[in-house]
């Protein structure tokens, strides 16, 4: 597994990923992939109130994982996944801890490992048939608008102006930025939010708003790096989250918050069966046989992470933009890139100075990323052609996405209920496959996802 052939080829022709180009480039590549990810890697343990430094290390760990599991066939980097910010919070909102996140999270993990293995031996075509894209689409569209409510109750009001201009900044570097600089738009964003937010702290002095898991409005600086001075160079992740939770911590199971995060496994597999697909239409190489792999070793990196109180992960988009730019598909890059970031993990100044992202920051970034969660749905949708002319899909989703991103609750017991994210996910597959049953005229292993009445 650890005998990659060294090429050096011209600018442009593709280096597979049993190769590897000379040391000092594959460094160098590594480091990209290192930058590519570490925006949104960083970005989403800071709003699901989980430490950043401990999600960077597992990100490194997690994607050692991942190559092994899949024999370095499947070139990717997982960072932090995205898809368990809505029922993080909604944890939250019920009064759960950081322990009560990352048990829940764990035991999602689980599922997707369990997930992987029964992929791996019944083939992919198990997926396309329980979840179409129909389905899928409709699942992330709600997770992501389910945020909404966060962005607007919690980063925004911290500071209205610097959210305002974060979030302009973060939209025209995503798109008007060549190339590469585009793809780590959201650490740029980051950048630009911190020196607009010393900026105001020198202009207007300190601020009055309500900081993030406060009840009161008080006045305080934009930036403050008291605890940047106060960290060490080097050392493991240590101290205290924002609710008390030490940093690295063992987590605690409750059945009303694990139904709450297990739509994110939907949005999961949707994510690393899109990873594998695009990743074998780049190389050339058919890599259906690694699909349950790559599913299991995210399901399991997930668990792993979460049991010492790490972040969620999945395969990454941004490190697929990265490939696609320099036609270098070799694993070597990604073990190189996971050690960088195991060694950033160990550096807990570099921790708190993520960590000391002011608010307004966070609501300018959140509230364009959490918007585009909720239109990678609608995307899945237009790619796979989904028709709502039919009502099969029409009316067989309609009811689950609005109970999801509405907060509808169906109360089962005293003690128990459904409510925002589970209940929708329950009716957007329960309500789908009740009405498809009859009318499924295509192959259901048909990745388009179309469904015709029959005649």
């Amino acid at each position: 597994m650890f005998k990659w052939d060294v090429v050096d080829p011209a600018p442009g022709e593709a280096v597979a990923p049993h190769q590897r180009l000379p040391w000092g480039k594959t460094i160098g590549l590594g480091a990209q992939h290192v930058v590519a990810m570490f925006g949104a890697t960083f970005v989403f343990p800071l709003v699901m109130g989980l430490d950043a430094n401990l999600a960077i290390m597992f990100s490194g760990i997690c994607t050692i994982l991942f190559l092994l599991v899949c024999n370095n066939k499947v070139p990717s980097y997982l960072g932090t996944s995205a898809s368990f910010v809505a029922a993080v919070a909604a944890i939250r909102a019920q009064g759960g801890d950081s322990a009560d996140v990352t048990g829940a999270i764990l035991v999602a993990g689980l599922v997707l490992l369990a997930i992987g293995v029964v992929v791996h031996f019944a083939g992919a075509g198990l997926i396309h048939t329980l979840l179409p894209p129909a389905v899928t689409g409709a699942v992330v569209m709600l997770i992501g608008f389910n945020l909404a409510p966060v962005v607007a109750g919690v980063y925004w009001p911290q500071d209205q102006w610097v959210a305002l201009l974060t979030a302009a900044f973060l939209v025209a570097a995503s798109v008007l930025l060549p190339g590469f600089f585009s793809r780590i738009a959201v650490a740029l964003a980051l950048v630009f939010g911190y020196l607009i937010s010393w900026l105001f702290d020198g202009i207007f002095g300190p601020i009055t708003s309500v900081l993030g898991g406060a009840t009161e409005a008080t006045s305080h600086d934009r930036v403050s790096w008291a605890g940047v001075e106060a960290a060490n160079w080097i050392g493991l992740p240590s101290g205290t989250l924002a609710d008390g939770v030490s940093v690295v911590h063992g987590p605690s199971f409750s059945l009303s918050f694990i139904l709450l995060v297990l739509p994110g496994v939907i949005a999961l597999l949707a994510e690393n069966t899109g990873h594998v697909k695009a990743v074998a239409e780049m190389t050339g190489d058919n890599l259906d046989p690694y699909m349950g792999r790559a599913i299991g070793a995210d399901g399991a990196a997930t668990a792993l992470a979460s049991l010492f109180g790490g972040s969620p992960t999945t395969t990454y988009a941004e490190n697929i933009g990265v490939m696609s730019a320099t036609k270098v598909y070799s694993t070597a890059a990604y073990y190189v890139a996971a050690i960088v970031a195991i060694l950033l993990g160990l550096c807990p100044k570099f921790g708190a100075i993520v960590n000391a992202t002011p608010g307004g920051v966070l609501g300018g970034i959140t509230v364009v990323l959490y918007g585009m969660i909720g239109l990678v749905g609608a995307k899945i949708w237009v790619e796979n052609r989904v028709d709502f002319g039919n009502p099969v899909n029409m009316v067989g989703l309609a009811a689950g996405i609005i109970a999801g991103i509405g907060g509808v609750t169906l109360k089962i017991t005293d003690d128990f209920e459904l409510g925002g994210i589970a209940l929708g996910t329950i009716l957007v597959i329960v309500f789908f496959h009740m009405v498809n049953v009859r009318n499924r005229t295509s192959d259901p292993r048909d990745p388009s996802g179309r469904v015709t009445r029959a005649l």
